[in-house]
């Protein structure tokens, strides 16, 4: 129901109950393909952050690149420092242009990005291609991220957002058993092997376009942006779809929300709001993802060079290593991921920070005394990221649903390129470095300052984190278009 309540276009009001409508819908098919469709983001990034960690002994014995340990660090942050800006960029488009539009454009320029990098005759060329892979990958996050909060009914929104940024992990098992095929097949000598894998991304990618397609336009977003008729049409095609699957709707609970129609929003509101009306949860957002992207990509990106330089495991052989450590940060949003709903999300959060934290100083102290094999190393990460899996999720489902509909892109953008920024970008090369002196104690030293960075978000997370859990997502955050 969506009644026109003031003609006039400057001052546009509309009383629509579209967010109530959405929440009470019962998890169908719909559901199910929209997080088919549209999260299979995540697995895309896994898939090229795995496949650029299982490749870096391919990338050092390369007649072409012969990248060294520093080279391999380089290009690491170049994928991020891409996404950063990429999210970024993106994002700003997102809020503006709307949702379906950019999950085009950004999976477009991921999709040729990474074909191109499996053609890299030198390091700056493949620096500048995986710069502008992981553009791709950050704008895919800020459009997909908010489109799948706007679209998935409140009471399982936590659960649901966990296990699709859980689902990395299953591009990390496809790169990994990917890179295993194709380093160690007699048919792919010299650079064929890592130029055949880049390749698996862009095949993949490929296929989600026309997986796409039938995805609609965020009702939330068209309803703020001057177009309520057709967020109502798109709501009513999705409810006859969920009666024509024998659902039973029940009635609408939530009160109509009342918005001033608006084109879009000044950046200087945007950046007011963040950081002023919003400043604790900015505090909390900017802590959760500064840590989490230290922790993952410091680790998991060098993990192949611990691998290599300190175990002597074969460049082709480092994909079977991946398979177990994908596995158990798969598990862990699966798993914990509905005590976001029921438990909560402040002490969730502040508990899967912590035993991370505490979890990765005892098996950076056992790898520093060298007591680990290879093969107890890999067990070690197994149980330490099935917590850190679940508590960086949890940063993106915080920055993605405590901010605003009109900046939630936007929002998400920031935060992500911040986070990303200080913890992500620095960290592969940081631990780079520290792998290249051989020294075990000098690496422990790189991880306690991961732990330090999630204890410190833990307490920041479990004191100041909003309890959004059932909550919708204009309860959580009034739109700026409220005329209530």
């Amino acid at each position: 129901m969506v009644a026109d309540l003031d003609r006039s276009r400057s001052a546009e009001v509309v009383e629509t109950d579209i967010p109530g409508r959405l929440d009470r819908l019962p998890w169908g098919r719909f559901h199910t393909l929209v997080i088919v469709a549209l999260g299979i983001t995540w697995i895309l990034d896994g898939l090229e952050v795995t496949l650029a960690g299982a490749l870096t002994g391919a990338l050092k014995q390369s007649p072409t690149l012969r990248f060294t340990n520093t080279d391999v660090g380089l290009a690491g942050s170049a994928y991020l420092a891409g996404a950063v800006l990429g999210a970024v960029y993106f994002g700003w488009l997102t809020d503006r242009l709307g949702r379906k539009k950019l999950f085009f454009i950004t999976l477009g320029v991921y999709l040729t990005a990474t074909a191109a990098t499996a053609f890299s005759w030198s390091l700056w060329s493949f620096c500048l291609f995986r710069f502008l892979t992981g553009a791709g990958i950050g704008g895919e996050y800020t459009a997909i991220n908010s489109t799948i909060q706007e679209l998935i009914p409140a009471r399982v929104r936590g659960w649901s957002d966990l296990v699709i940024n859980g689902t990395f992990w299953i591009g990390a098992a496809i790169g990994a058993f990917g890179s295993i095929i194709l380093l160690d097949s007699p048919y792919l000598t010299g650079d064929t092997g890592w130029r055949a894998a880049f390749l698996i991304g862009a095949a993949l990618g490929l296929v989600i376009l026309f997986m796409r397609v039938w995805i609609p336009e965020s009702p939330r977003w068209l309803m703020t942006h001057g177009r309520p008729a057709e967020a109502e049409a798109i709501v009513a095609g999705i409810e006859r779809r969920f009666l024509a699957e024998g659902a039973t709707l029940p009635p609408v609970t939530q009160p109509p929300v009342h918005l001033r129609m608006r084109g879009s929003t000044p950046l200087r509101e945007v950046f007011h709001t963040l950081f002023d009306t919003y400043r604790s949860r900015a505090l909390v957002g900017l802590a959760l993802m500064v840590a989490q992207a230290f922790f993952y990509n410091a680790i998991f990106f060098t993990f192949a060079l611990i691998l290599t330089d300190f175990y002597g495991i074969r460049a082709a052989d480092v994909g079977w290593y991946m398979l177990p450590f994908a596995a158990g940060n798969f598990l862990g949003p699966l798993i914990l991921g509905r005590l976001f709903d029921t438990v909560g999300r402040r002490p969730m959060i502040a508990f899967t920070y912590a035993i991370s934290a505490i979890l990765l100083v005892i098996t950076g102290y056992l790898f520093q005394q060298n007591l680990l094999t290879a093969r107890t190393l890999t067990i070690a990460w197994m149980v330490v990221f099935f917590f850190a899996s679940v508590a960086a999720s949890s940063a993106y489902l915080t920055v993605s649903e405590t901010f605003p509909l009109e900046i939630r892109a936007l929002a998400i953008a920031v935060f992500y390129a911040v986070g990303t920024g200080l913890g992500g970008i620095v960290g592969p090369v940081i631990f780079g470095v520290l792998i290249e002196t051989g020294s075990r104690t000098v690496i422990y030293g790189g991880y306690l300052v991961g732990s330090a960075l999630m204890l410190a978000a833990a307490v920041i997370g479990g004191r100041y984190a909003v309890a959004a859990e059932g909550k919708s997502l204009e309860a959580v955050a009034r739109p700026l278009a409220s005329a209530d």
